[in-house]
């Protein structure tokens, strides 16, 4: 917490924790008054008036099954009569017979004493219709889940909690934040920048406490992240890349007509947010080296700090820019495999646009890492000397 006034730590705390409060406050009120919208797509219904819903169904029994295994897949195809049990929604407790079709799509093998998702189109109470929809995977997602936090919390302690609770963070104002200012019409590429600063501030001072080493982790970041976004742009511009570049584009400018949200933009608003963690973990590092090598040693100068930072900074920026492109590889692999059995040639390859995605997405995200470092390197050395190493400002130079 903030120590606003070393004569009295105690005042300095509660203040610390009601300006927390405070900010915690109006960023639910952001949250409350963001996340509410119309929804202007309703599911798929057979008939006017009729609706969809996806609920929990028991498996009874199998009655009948006509499969056969694919040798290209691997896979179960054919069809079952199966007896389920609805368990959730209005139809609870329901028993009926439902044909369930298994093809390389959906693929969901019903056993007796199993529990699925059925998707059930209902014209009134009494007149419905269902079937499988998937396996139901909720609990097992949730269990990964709890031993993730589990095995962060009991690895990394007070700090693995204060983790826990940055990427609840993040993760709720992506959703609940993020996705609706850009529903309701704001610029996806302002409304990045604003949630990416927000992110990259509350995250950092939970992970590493408000302190100098965090301060100078955040000004780096952002003053990467801006120029990062400078060339972003200017590389969407150059190459014609937008939103309308993309798979979804189709749907997603029926929605934007209706919602007027701006598809061209959410191309840049995407790049920008994912290149955020690795910068984020390579700025807290570089500002902690610095940080605890001045604490070891107050005696060094500016520049000795600077180097260090430095030095450090170089040996994480080529696994950190490498990783990135490694995970932008990853999740294109499928196109990948497809280019490859296609037989493409070069010049189609480096000018189709979701190749052009990639490349940009990899460049722009590593090029704000490589200039995280200088620029973290160069905050740290500054300020940590100036306004101390430890948590809290000092009055004077040198330390509380």
């Amino acid at each position: 917490m903030i120590n606003v006034n070393p004569k009295n730590p105690v005042r300095g705390e509660i203040r610390g924790v009601l300006a927390g409060a405070a900010a915690l406050a109006i960023y639910l009120g952001l949250l409350f008054l963001f996340c509410s919208h119309t929804r202007i797509y309703h599911l798929y219904s057979s008939a006017a008036g009729s609706y969809v819903s996806y609920e929990k169904a028991y498996v009874i029994a199998v009655e009948k099954e006509s499969l056969a295994r694919d040798r290209a897949s691997g896979l179960d195809a054919g069809y079952q009569t199966v007896r389920i049990k609805i368990l959730t929604g209005e139809h609870t407790g329901e028993v009926m017979t439902v044909r369930n079709a298994l093809n390389y799509t959906i693929n969901v093998r019903a056993r007796a004493g199993g529990r699925v998702i059925v998707c059930i189109d209902t014209a009134n109470k009494n007149t419905y219709n269902a079937w499988i929809y998937s396996y139901d995977r909720g609990p097992y997602l949730y269990l990964f889940i709890l031993l993730f936090i589990a095995a962060l919390c009991a690895i990394g302690g007070s700090r693995g909690i204060r983790s826990v609770l940055g990427i609840v963070f993040t993760f709720t104002g992506i959703i609940f934040l993020f996705i609706p200012l850009l529903y309701r019409g704001y610029s996806p590429a302002v409304a990045s920048i604003g949630v990416v600063m927000i992110t990259l501030c509350v995250t950092l001072v939970l992970l590493a406490g408000f302190s100098t080493k965090t301060l100078s982790a955040i000004l780096g970041t952002m003053s990467g992240v801006v120029i990062s976004m400078l060339f972003l742009m200017a590389a969407l511009k150059i190459t014609h890349l937008s939103g309308f570049s993309t798979n979804e584009a189709d749907i997603l400018i029926q929605i934007g007509g209706k919602t007027h949200m701006k598809v061209g933009e959410l191309l840049f608003a995407a790049i920008l947010i994912s290149s955020l963690g690795a910068i984020m973990d390579i700025a807290i590092s570089v500002a902690s080296s610095v940080n605890e090598l001045y604490l070891s040693n107050r005696g060094l100068e500016v520049k000795d700090l600077f180097n260090s930072g430095m030095n450090v900074g170089r040996d994480m920026m080529g696994t950190m820019a490498n990783t990135l492109i490694i995970a932008f590889t990853g999740t294109s692999l499928n196109l990948l495999v497809l280019l490859y059995s296609w037989n493409v040639t070069y010049y189609q390859l480096i000018n189709n646009n979701m190749i052009g995605i990639y490349i940009i997405q990899a460049v722009s995200g590593s090029i704000a890492v490589i200039l995280t470092v200088p620029l973290v390197a160069f905050f740290s050395s500054q300020l940590i000397p100036a306004l101390g190493g430890r948590s809290g400002f000092p009055n004077s130079k040198g330390g509380r």
